[in-house]
Protein backbone atom coordinates (compact mmCIF):
# COMPACT_ATOMS: atom_id res chain seq x y z
CA UNK A 1 0.00 0.00 0.00
CA UNK A 2 2.85 2.12 0.48
CA UNK A 3 4.29 3.74 -2.54
CA UNK A 4 7.91 5.11 -3.35
CA UNK A 5 8.05 9.27 -3.95
CA UNK A 6 11.09 10.86 -4.92
CA UNK A 7 12.27 14.11 -3.38
CA UNK A 8 14.99 15.99 -5.38
CA UNK A 9 16.35 18.84 -4.28
CA UNK A 10 17.16 22.23 -6.50
CA UNK A 11 18.13 25.41 -6.33
CA UNK A 12 15.30 28.30 -5.82
CA UNK A 13 16.47 30.15 -9.01
CA UNK A 14 14.84 30.67 -12.47
CA UNK A 15 15.80 27.69 -14.84
CA UNK A 16 16.46 25.14 -12.47
CA UNK A 17 13.21 23.23 -12.37
CA UNK A 18 13.09 22.54 -16.17
CA UNK A 19 16.53 19.87 -15.77
CA UNK A 20 15.10 17.37 -13.24
CA UNK A 21 11.85 17.23 -15.37
CA UNK A 22 13.53 17.21 -18.97
CA UNK A 23 16.13 14.46 -17.46
CA UNK A 24 13.02 12.15 -16.83
CA UNK A 25 11.16 12.85 -20.24
CA UNK A 26 14.65 11.90 -22.25
CA UNK A 27 14.88 8.87 -20.01
CA UNK A 28 10.49 7.73 -21.29
CA UNK A 29 9.75 8.42 -17.53
CA UNK A 30 6.06 9.45 -17.12
CA UNK A 31 5.48 11.59 -13.74
CA UNK A 32 2.18 10.14 -11.98
CA UNK A 33 2.24 13.30 -9.79
CA UNK A 34 4.05 15.89 -8.63
CA UNK A 35 4.70 18.61 -6.19
CA UNK A 36 6.70 21.70 -5.63
CA UNK A 37 7.53 23.25 -2.45
CA UNK A 38 10.25 26.09 -2.07
CA UNK A 39 11.65 28.12 0.32
CA UNK A 40 13.97 31.51 -0.53
CA UNK A 41 16.95 29.29 -1.53
CA UNK A 42 15.86 25.90 -2.41
CA UNK A 43 12.63 23.85 -3.56
CA UNK A 44 12.02 20.15 -2.90
CA UNK A 45 10.33 18.11 -6.27
CA UNK A 46 8.11 15.38 -4.94
CA UNK A 47 7.86 13.22 -7.92
CA UNK A 48 5.38 10.17 -7.88
CA UNK A 49 6.35 7.95 -10.94
CA UNK A 50 5.73 3.76 -11.65
CA UNK A 51 9.91 3.59 -12.30
CA UNK A 52 10.85 5.49 -9.10
CA UNK A 53 14.42 3.39 -9.15
CA UNK A 54 15.00 4.33 -12.44
CA UNK A 55 13.92 8.17 -12.00
CA UNK A 56 16.71 8.32 -9.45
CA UNK A 57 19.29 6.78 -11.32
CA UNK A 58 18.53 9.30 -13.75
CA UNK A 59 18.24 12.25 -11.72
CA UNK A 60 21.48 11.22 -9.77
CA UNK A 61 23.21 10.42 -12.97
CA UNK A 62 22.40 14.71 -13.80
CA UNK A 63 23.80 15.85 -10.69
CA UNK A 64 20.53 16.24 -8.83
CA UNK A 65 20.57 14.91 -4.72
CA UNK A 66 17.72 12.48 -4.67
CA UNK A 67 16.09 10.90 -1.63
CA UNK A 68 13.26 8.17 -1.54
CA UNK A 69 10.28 8.44 0.73
CA UNK A 70 7.34 6.43 1.02
CA UNK A 71 3.72 7.69 0.82
CA UNK A 72 0.29 6.65 1.01
CA UNK A 73 -2.23 7.66 -1.91
CA UNK A 74 -6.12 7.29 -0.80
CA UNK A 75 -9.00 8.39 -2.26
CA UNK A 76 -11.35 10.44 -0.82
CA UNK A 77 -14.87 11.81 -1.67
CA UNK A 78 -14.54 14.76 -3.96
CA UNK A 79 -16.45 16.94 -2.00
CA UNK A 80 -17.04 19.77 0.68
CA UNK A 81 -15.82 17.61 3.76
CA UNK A 82 -13.81 14.42 1.59
CA UNK A 83 -10.72 15.32 3.33
CA UNK A 84 -11.69 16.73 6.73
CA UNK A 85 -13.47 12.79 6.90
CA UNK A 86 -9.90 11.44 6.47
CA UNK A 87 -7.78 13.98 8.67
CA UNK A 88 -10.86 12.84 11.63
CA UNK A 89 -9.63 9.70 11.10
CA UNK A 90 -5.89 9.60 11.35
CA UNK A 91 -5.56 12.09 14.26
CA UNK A 92 -7.98 10.06 16.11
CA UNK A 93 -5.33 7.36 15.41
CA UNK A 94 -2.82 9.71 16.34
CA UNK A 95 -1.13 9.97 13.41
CA UNK A 96 1.01 13.43 12.48
CA UNK A 97 0.60 14.38 9.02
CA UNK A 98 3.84 15.85 7.85
CA UNK A 99 2.33 16.95 4.22
CA UNK A 100 0.01 16.02 1.40
CA UNK A 101 -0.98 16.88 -1.87
CA UNK A 102 -3.47 15.82 -4.57
CA UNK A 103 -4.00 14.15 -8.33
CA UNK A 104 -6.00 15.83 -10.77
CA UNK A 105 -9.60 15.44 -10.75
CA UNK A 106 -10.27 11.86 -10.64
CA UNK A 107 -13.45 9.55 -12.16
CA UNK A 108 -16.23 8.45 -10.37
CA UNK A 109 -16.26 11.33 -7.65
CA UNK A 110 -13.05 10.90 -5.92
CA UNK A 111 -10.24 12.67 -4.97
CA UNK A 112 -6.72 10.87 -4.46
CA UNK A 113 -4.64 12.26 -1.90
CA UNK A 114 -0.65 11.89 -1.26
CA UNK A 115 0.04 11.63 2.07
CA UNK A 116 3.46 11.61 4.09
CA UNK A 117 2.25 10.65 7.65
CA UNK A 118 4.57 10.39 10.79
CA UNK A 119 3.71 6.05 11.17
CA UNK A 120 2.15 4.97 7.45
CA UNK A 121 1.40 1.36 9.06
CA UNK A 122 -0.61 3.13 12.17
CA UNK A 123 -2.26 5.15 9.04
CA UNK A 124 -3.03 2.71 6.94
CA UNK A 125 -4.27 0.08 10.01
CA UNK A 126 -6.60 3.40 11.36
CA UNK A 127 -7.74 4.44 7.38
CA UNK A 128 -8.48 0.76 6.32
CA UNK A 129 -10.61 0.22 9.66
CA UNK A 130 -12.64 3.77 8.84
CA UNK A 131 -13.58 2.48 5.06
CA UNK A 132 -10.86 4.68 3.41
CA UNK A 133 -9.53 3.22 0.39
CA UNK A 134 -5.56 3.11 0.17
CA UNK A 135 -4.67 2.58 -2.87
CA UNK A 136 -2.38 0.18 -3.92
CA UNK A 137 0.94 1.29 -6.55
CA UNK A 138 -1.14 -0.70 -9.21
CA UNK A 139 -4.46 1.88 -8.74
CA UNK A 140 -2.00 5.03 -8.48
CA UNK A 141 0.10 3.62 -11.76
CA UNK A 142 -3.00 2.23 -13.80
CA UNK A 143 -1.80 -0.94 -15.83
CA UNK A 144 0.96 -2.34 -13.82
CA UNK A 145 3.10 -1.56 -11.04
Amino acid sequence: MKIHQLSVFIENRPGHLSPPIKALAAAGINIATLSLADTKQFGILRIVTRQWEKAKQVLENAGLVVSVTEVLAIEAPDRPGGLADVLTVVEAAGVGVDYLYAFAEQPGGKAVLVFRFDDSDRAIDALTAAGVNVLRSVEVYGDGD
